[in-house]
């Protein structure tokens, strides 16, 4: 794959906390701007990946370990551990041959796409990935913080004297609407190609990351995450030396009635550079948003069902 790729994906998120930071708190900047980073869209990615089958390198995975003073914990893998397991080496500090490792860290979906800082004894690897993802900044002006109280069915153990159940509490984000630029340089692995440790970024890879674009976040049903879904992506297709800003900047969100408004400032943009952009993408929720803007070459589809609209 030659092409360049350029877009966004929407998350909206009701009666949930898509992203929160160590409070609780749904991640915000100092301007009370609320955000979700990067990783938390990866997240879902990999996990959707995983559980098609894929390799996927850099995701939390447990191990049980037995403790001469604490007895069987539980217990995270390293990077080292993870690596053997998903490749099936048997011991990473016996493999002297730096080629190879590389050669099996490109075949860890995740790192295909996202690159990897493979900082292990001996075989100490940076890979820039293809695809880059930026923070995702919530469009929707009208977002509140709401916190609820939840009632344990245990009293807490540890206090003799405790003769009613624990309180706990659940942060949410009444409603929000995050949009994150990408932007997929084909061309990341010219230097990995010609060492002969990858074929390049292909268009398997992707359709891959177009598809867990598309529904990772829907999929993606955790106590905090049930009501996040996706509700938009666009995808554009353009020559290899055409270079294009950050895409989400220029998306305004906003209500109309029942309706939910996304629009898309960047149509004036793309028309002025149509002839060398080779394809448009976009998917949305026809039965909740309207999209304004009217972009020359686009195709527009239904995000759950990928019906062209």
């Amino acid at each position: 794959m030659e092409n360049r790729v350029y877009g966004v994906i929407g998350i909206k998120s009701i009666m949930a906390n898509w992203n929160a930071d160590f409070s609780g708190q749904p991640k915000s900047i100092s301007t009370g701007e609320i955000f979700g980073s990067d990783k938390a869209l990866k997240y879902p990615m990999k996990k959707m990946w995983e559980n098609k089958g894929e390799k996927v390198l850099y995701i939390k995975s447990l191990k049980t370990e037995e403790d001469k003073k604490e007895g069987i914990k539980i217990r995270p893998k390293s990077l080292k551990e993870r690596y053997e397991e998903i490749f099936e080496v048997e011991d990473l500090k016996k493999e002297k041959d730096n080629k190879k490792v590389l050669e099996n860290l490109f075949k860890a979906i995740d790192v295909k796409n996202f690159g990897a800082t493979f900082a292990e004894e001996g075989n100490n690897i940076s890979i820039t990935g293809a695809v880059q993802i930026s923070q995702g900044f919530n469009k929707y002006e009208d977002s509140t913080v709401e916190e609820q109280q939840i009632l344990s069915p245990f009293r807490d153990g540890t206090k003799d004297e405790a003769d009613s159940s624990t309180l706990g509490t659940k942060i949410v984000s009444s409603e929000a609407h995050y949009f994150y630029p990408f932007a997929i340089n084909t061309l990341a692995y010219k230097n990995h190609i010609e060492m002969g440790a990858t074929e390049g970024y292909t268009e398997e890879d992707y359709k891959k990351f177009k598809e867990a674009a598309l529904v990772s976040a829907t999929a993606f049903n955790t106590n905090a995450k049930v009501g996040c879904e996706n509700e938009f992506a666009i995808f554009v297709e353009t020559e290899s030396d055409l270079y294009l800003p950050d895409l989400a900047q220029y998306i305004i969100f906003n209500k109309e009635k029942e309706q939910d408004v996304i629009a898309l400032k960047f149509d004036e943009l793309l028309n002025k550079v149509s002839s060398r952009i080779l394809n448009i993408e976009i998917y949305y929720n026809p039965y909740k948003t309207k999209l304004e803007g009217n972009i020359n070459k686009a195709k527009y589809f239904n995000i759950f069902t990928r019906e062209e609209v």
